[in-house]
């Protein structure tokens, strides 16, 4: 997932309730979706960014000597940078990016 190109707001910012519930028709269905969604999100974004810092682990147990790796914290300082998950969620919510199934629909309305 592309997260450096996303249009997702930085900070936070007040969103009306009627335009988040119109996918799904429900408040609170629309919360679950992003919430699950948000998720998704902050896992792929924490593999993404410890494999890359795994390329400068060092393979030492000497807690006397922490070296200051300026790439590393440049990477860090990137990642803090981006969009929340959760705010990333709301977007791809709004843009229709999100799929999503009802458990009901699967079963056959049981």
């Amino acid at each position: 997932m592309n997260f450096k190109n996303t249009s997702a707001a930085r900070t936070t910012i007040t969103r009306d309730v009627h335009t988040l519930e119109q996918q799904t028709n429900n408040i609170y269905e629309a919360i679950v979706v992003m919430s699950k969604r948000a998720n998704q999100i902050s896992g792929e974004m924490k593999e993404e960014l410890n494999a890359k810092l795994q390329e400068f682990a060092t393979s030492q147990d000497n807690l006397e000597e922490v070296f200051e790796n300026r790439e590393q914290i440049e990477i860090s300082k990137f990642y803090e940078r981006l969009p929340k998950p959760h705010s990333i969620a709301v977007q791809e919510l709004l843009e229709d990016k999100v799929y999503f199934r009802r458990h009901e629909e699967e079963e056959g309305n049981v």
